[in-house]
């Protein structure tokens, strides 16, 4: 059987007050893609508000990235992405909450997207997310009424390094310290390495360093 593997995408595109642009983190996407067609399995994408997510994080330097990007099945796919309320949770195994400082504008607001996690979690799929994509983790209950992070160990972008980017004051809420207060048991590294945990088929990672030791964990969740 083919692992089907969604990835929630950030269709806010500007950074705050702050004049600058902002998206989904491409990387976080592009490099655990890799991982996952190497793996044999078909890839999508969902997100907030549908059509084509605004993008942040592209390098010129970054090969796997450019190969993404390139890729014709990849630009027609992100160009039309659905959003969540549209997709069908019982053929999804991995559910990937991508980051991208965007998502913590949009991302705990969607309540279809956090409907869509929590059924993909209860019929024994995999939600996984990386650096702020745990946004879409802090208002994403169980049918229990429980936070799905509730007494889990998680990890995301830490308030440490939001201070470090110079961004505390920007985003609207602190991760770490919301995740934190949905009862997360909150694991981190040292600043901007790679990190990432698995509590059962919860997986998280640190920041953009951990997105394909998040992939790699998802698969093995998904097969123990």
């Amino acid at each position: 059987m083919t692992v089907k593997v969604l990835f929630a995408l950030t269709s806010h595109g500007t950074l705050g007050d702050t004049g600058r642009a902002t998206g989904f983190y491409v990387p976080e996407v592009a490099h655990p893609a890799r991982v996952f067609a190497e793996a044999g399995c078909e890839i999508g994408f969902v997100s907030v508000q549908g059509g084509a997510p605004p993008r942040d994080g592209v390098k010129p330097d970054d090969t796997v990235v450019a190969e993404f990007l390139a890729d014709p099945a990849t630009r027609r796919a992100l160009g039309e992405t659905p959003t969540a309320d549209r997709v069908d949770a019982e053929a999804v195994d991995i559910l990937y909450y991508a980051g991208g400082h965007g998502t913590m504008w949009d991302f705990p607001h969607d309540t279809a997207l956090a409907a869509l996690g929590a059924r993909v979690y209860e019929r024994g799929g995999v939600v996984a997310a990386v650096c702020h994509g745990p946004a879409g983790l802090v208002e994403l209950k169980l049918s229990d009424g429980t936070h799905l992070v509730e007494g889990k160990q998680v990890s995301s972008f830490t308030d440490d390094e939001e201070a470090a980017v110079g961004l505390t004051d920007v985003v609207p809420f602190p991760l770490e310290t919301t995740l934190t207060r949905r009862g997360a048991k909150f694991s981190k590294a040292p600043d901007f390495t790679e990190h990432a945990v698995a509590d059962g088929r919860l997986v998280t990672g640190q920041n953009p360093a951990s997105a394909v030791k998040v992939a790699r964990l998802a698969l093995a969740a998904l097969r123990p």
